[in-house]
């Protein structure tokens, strides 16, 4: 039986396959934020210290034109990364560690609102506006999260008082300077009970786990912030007096600063990188809060105090700023990071 055979044939099919690539991707993380909060809030120091020291140039309106400098490039950076790498950024707020750091965004912002205002009242009212909606979004999202737990150690850090207790605490002294007192209590108050529900959690994990990763370390500068970040906002709310409850909150500032002086050899141990601004808030707010005191209680004991930490702070913030000098000269100020992208083959 003869049977004839048809050629097959052969349809090609165009196949679209998803291949994954992993390309170095330049960024700026957002931690790096802290370098705005420390340099506009030091701008604000040097603005109480120009009250009762006469310089012939205003130094402090110098501070805070490199701070909103400073801040602008940043905050570029950052709307540029969630446009051009989304993932990367959203890999930021996943972190249990940078995502608590990312609260240093509307830090700043509300620290430019108050440094703009003197200028533009009607511009620095619209940093205010965005600056506190990114707050209270972020503060929310990430403080929800931390109460569905399942956190480890390692992640409770003093970066976890950002987003509920710096964010309010610099919210109220924002809203503050824009006349708005019954708002800025509200936030006060919101900010000064979570910093007494977080600080013993912080303690604990620092005395009952392993000891603090060296590239952790630094971070350690932001525990000196939550007392006298409260009292600047306190004072700002009762400018008539400098009371009992604002030298407590000194007093609490000045015992942080002198247990990160004990620890500052095993800080130290780490080298140089940006997240040692995490110590430029406190000591700029140090001093910022002894000038204030000082200013109501004309004591010769305030006086020399308040000068040594504004003395004392000035040199640290001129270190930081010198320091970040020169990683961007060496060319290790830019972060590259592994950023895997989605292209198509046929």
């Amino acid at each position: 039986m003869h049977t004839s055979q048809q050629p097959e044939q052969h349809k090609q099919t165009s196949l679209n396959i998803s291949v994954e690539t992993s390309e170095q991707v330049p960024t700026l993380p957002v931690a790096y934020f802290g370098m705005a909060v420390g340099t506009l809030a030091f701008s604000q120091t040097w603005r109480v210290a120009e009250r009762g020291i006469r310089f012939p140039l205003e130094f402090s309106a110098y501070l805070g034109a490199v701070g909103l400098a400073i801040w602008s490039v940043l905050l570029l950076a950052y709307v540029g990364k969630w446009l051009l790498h989304t993932g990367l950024a959203k890999q930021e707020m996943l972190h249990p560690l940078q995502s608590s750091l990312a609260a240093l965004g509307p830090i700043s912002s509300l620290l430019a609102a108050i440094v703009v205002q003197p200028w533009s009242r009607t511009f620095g009212l619209l940093i205010l506006l965005f600056a506190l909606g990114w707050q209270t979004l972020l503060g929310f999202w990430i403080y929800g999260r931390f109460w569905k737990g399942g956190r480890v150690p390692d992640s409770i850090t003093a970066a976890i008082y950002l987003p509920a207790v710096a964010q309010n605490f610099v919210a109220g002294l924002a809203v503050t300077a824009y006349g708005w007192q019954e708002l800025g209590s509200l936030l006060f108050g919101a900010g000064f009970f979570s910093w007494l529900a977080l600080e013993s959690m912080i303690v604990s994990r620092a005395a009952l786990h392993a000891p603090i990763a060296s590239e952790q370390r630094p971070l350690l500068g932001i525990q000196m912030a939550p007392a006298v970040v409260a009292g600047l906002t306190y004072t700002s709310l009762r400018p008539e007096n400098a009371d009992m409850f604002a030298l407590m909150l000194l007093g609490y500032g000045l015992y942080q600063f002198a247990l990160l002086l004990r620890l500052l050899p095993w800080i130290l141990q780490q080298a140089f990188v940006p997240s040692y601004w995490s110590f430029s808030f406190g000591i700029a707010a140090l001093a910022n809060l002894a000038l204030r005191i000082a200013e109501h209680t004309q004591t010769e004991l305030m006086r020399v105090l308040s000068y040594g930490l504004l003395t004392i702070a000035s040199v640290v913030i001129l270190n930081l700023l010198s320091g970040t000098a020169y990683l961007i000269w060496q060319r290790k100020f830019v972060v590259f990071v592994n950023y895997g992208t989605q292209q198509n083959s046929q």
